[in-house]
């Protein structure tokens, strides 16, 4: 079996007297979507932090395309390939959603026109290119969740790490940004996503893995993990687990 592109081994991060991620494993395979799911407060953020070099471990290994990068900054891991959106969407206001993009293309492109360019293809991507020159600060929900993808997508990374894309849309919007996520998916990028939208869940992930309290009480199939008795107890709940059971 091929190594996996993101392994995290006994991964723990303590502040102070509270343990926020305690002794952690997970494997995230090159070009799949998994999905890391939990209640309010179980350590999923924390996760992505520790992941891309926004926090350091106080325990444990994270390892990136075979190489050992615990600890490393986040400037660093961007550049051999880790990025991530934010779940409180902050776009530069002051600038339009090209130069918002944009900022994020120079990661690879330190030419103006070519960090343009490679904006204006990004904008393509997630269906932002008629908003190119609107104030970013004018976006809709919607319009601010496809920025913060396309700011993160716009440093063409190998894995990207998506926290809570989804929320606060509609079910229009959120069957509308799916596709998206799942062609990211197809054209090679490895996606790891935190979601409490269970039918995307089950739509989109491989593998998903569930934190509760800080550990990991279960992994497996999107169908696996929505009947496990220790996840329906402590996040998903017994009529969720039922709906999710009779979906198509």
């Amino acid at each position: 079996m091929a190594e996996p592109l993101l392994s995290v081994e006994g991964v723990s991060r303590r502040f102070g007297g509270l343990l926020a991620v305690g002794g952690v494993s997970m494997a995230v395979r090159e070009g799949s979507i998994t999905a890391l799911i939990g209640p309010n407060g179980a350590g999923k953020t924390t996760m992505f932090a520790l992941i891309s070099g926004f926090l350091k471990p106080s325990d444990g290994i994270v390892r990136f395309g075979g190489a050992d990068v615990t600890g490393e900054p986040a400037h660093r891991l961007a550049r051999r390939g880790i990025a991530r959106t934010f779940q409180i969407v902050q776009p530069f206001a002051g600038l339009t959603v090209r130069e918002n993009i944009r900022v994020g293309a120079h990661l690879r492109h330190p030419e103006r026109s070519a960090a343009f360019a490679a904006a204006e293809a990004v904008a393509r991507e997630v269906g932002l290119e008629g908003l190119l020159d609107a104030p970013a600060d004018s976006l809709t929900v919607a319009g601010r969740k496809r920025l913060e993808l396309a700011k993160a997508l716009a440093t063409e990374p190998k894995l990207l790490l998506l926290d809570e894309v989804l929320a606060g849309l509609n079910p229009s919007e959120i069957r509308d940004i799916i596709p998206v996520i799942r062609s990211l998916r197809d054209r090679g990028i490895t996606i790891l996503m935190i979601e409490h939208v269970m039918q995307a869940v089950m739509s989109l992930a491989e593998r998903v893995y569930v934190l509760a309290e800080g550990r990991l009480i279960a992994e497996g199939t999107p169908e696996g993990v929505a009947a496990d008795a220790a996840v329906i107890e402590a996040y998903l709940g017994h009529g969720a687990a039922k709906r999710l059971a009779r979906s198509p």
